[in-house]
């Protein structure tokens, strides 16, 4: 199976191409932090290449900017071209065929605040923002151990598992 979830915002605004086939493309790029914290406290940040067409390209394209957080689904493509040098180059996107709007960077401005819409590379709902849908959403203090107080640590054999 060959399937990517992703959470992160846009890096810089999409670059917007047509196809020899006349659909229309996204280029983007996601920074997505990791989950872990590492030995300095800081989450570490991978940047992500992204891909999609069509439909779901032209929402992109048109609704999402530098520093727009989205939600993506899709899966991993390798790829390789040869170039002007004469090397070979290989290259790793994500082709990308649901996305979410998740927040925007700024959420200050009138367009930034998005309603948690849906869109995927078959079936695009029209897009309605919602001013001030951002004050309503809670939000988790991960500076702080959320299992510090939880109890004491278990310690598990083989012969625990049921597998």
């Amino acid at each position: 199976m060959n399937k990517v979830i992703l959470t992160g915002r846009l890096t810089r605004d999409p670059e917007s191409r047509m196809s020899q086939s006349n659909m229309e493309v996204s280029r983007f790029s996601l920074a997505c932090q990791s989950d872990f914290v590492n030995k300095d406290g800081q989450r570490d940040t991978e940047f992500i290449n992204c891909v999609a067409f069509g439909r779901l390209a032209n929402t992109i394209n048109r609704f999402c900017k530098k520093g727009t957080m989205i939600g993506a689904q899709g899966r991993i493509r390798n790829g390789s071209y040869d170039a002007q040098d004469g090397t070979k180059r290989y290259t790793t996107d994500v082709v990308v065929d649901q996305m979410e709007f998740l927040s925007s960077r700024n959420s200050n401005s009138e367009n930034s605040s998005y309603e948690n819409n849906s869109y995927s590379s078959n079936n695009v709902s029209s897009y309605s923002p919602e001013e001030n849908a951002m004050d309503n959403i809670e939000t988790t203090d991960l500076t702080e151990d959320p299992y510090k107080n939880f109890g004491e640590e278990v310690t598990l054999s083989s012969d625990d598992l049921p597998f």
